[in-house]
């Protein structure tokens, strides 16, 4: 693809999977809170079960911020990815410098909510020729697990209760792809917790570790069993960092224990990357 065309297309991809391009009108009502001025809202759990078992739902008005858009700050009704075109416009950076410094190893996700980050790295590959490197989907493709008490920092987390927004059926991902025109034998599904799957993935080496765990547990079991496979001048991207404490947390534990020096550097609010040093 030539290189104009490769970027228009990307580009176009990236407001697209954000759905800032054309973003949403309206949106699935949520339960809101009970308040005394507002009892009636009491009734609306009950009716709202009773719809959605019936295949129906009710909407509100969406009045979508392009500005939180761009830097991932609101939650898309139907986009495929939240992380906003900031950090997408991060990743194709990372992705088109790993590809013409000839840095070996394939692409990897863990954490991928509708699958829109790895829809892009899929597209990105497409889009730059390159014909044999791999995306990895890794993900529960249920939500975020219960804290199992491996780690003090997870203590009364709370992402596990938002399985109806962060759960993404591992058919729903694939259908995503596969809608974009991406679905095929260089995309790669590892379903599970991540310290069930990650130690046995078969993955040889990575240029692209994107970590989006959320939680301490989540992005700690990612970078211990996927950090050895990180190639030398590959990049290391955490979606969390700057606004969840408990991954900030597993993300400067690890790389202390490690002994990483290479600096973080900041992408927008939110998340942060570095490059692995090239030893000498």
């Amino acid at each position: 693809m030539e290189a104009k065309a490769a970027e228009l297309y990307l580009d176009l991809m990236k407001k697209c999977l954000t759905r800032y391009i054309f973003p949403e009108t309206v949106r699935p009502l949520r339960r809101p809170p009970l308040t005394i001025k507002h009892l009636a809202w009491a009734a609306y759990p009950p009716i709202a079960s009773f719809l959605e078992k019936r295949g129906m739902r009710i909407y509100t008005q969406a009045n979508v911020d392009l500005a939180r858009r761009e830097e991932g700050r609101d939650w898309p009704a139907d986009a495929e990815t939240m992380i906003g075109l900031k950090r997408l416009d991060n990743l194709q950076w990372c992705i088109a410098e790993v590809l013409r410094e000839g840095v070996p190893g394939d692409l990897i996700e863990t954490g991928v909510w509708r699958g829109g980050a790895c829809i892009f790295m899929r597209a990105a590959l497409e889009a730059y020729g390159d014909t044999a490197r791999q995306v990895w989907a890794a993900d529960s493709f249920e939500g975020l697990p219960k804290p199992d008490g491996r780690y003090a920092e997870d203590a009364g987390d709370r992402h596990w209760k938002k399985s109806d927004v962060l759960g993404v059926s591992l058919e729903q991902v694939k259908a995503n792809f596969a809608k974009y025109g991406l679905l095929d034998e260089r995309v790669h599904f590892l379903k599970g917790w991540f310290k069930d799957t990650l130690s046995t993935a078969p993955i040889e080496r990575l240029a692209i570790l994107r970590l989006d765990g959320d939680m301490y547990a989540s992005t700690m079991d990612a970078l211990v069993n996927l950090y050895p496979k990180v190639s030398a001048g590959a990049f290391v991207i955490v979606d969390d960092y700057g606004e969840v404490e408990t991954c900030r947390k597993a993300v400067e534990d690890f790389r202390s224990s490690q002994g990483i020096g290479e600096p973080l550097s900041a992408i927008d609010q939110s998340g942060v990357w570095w490059r692995k040093a090239v030893s000498l």
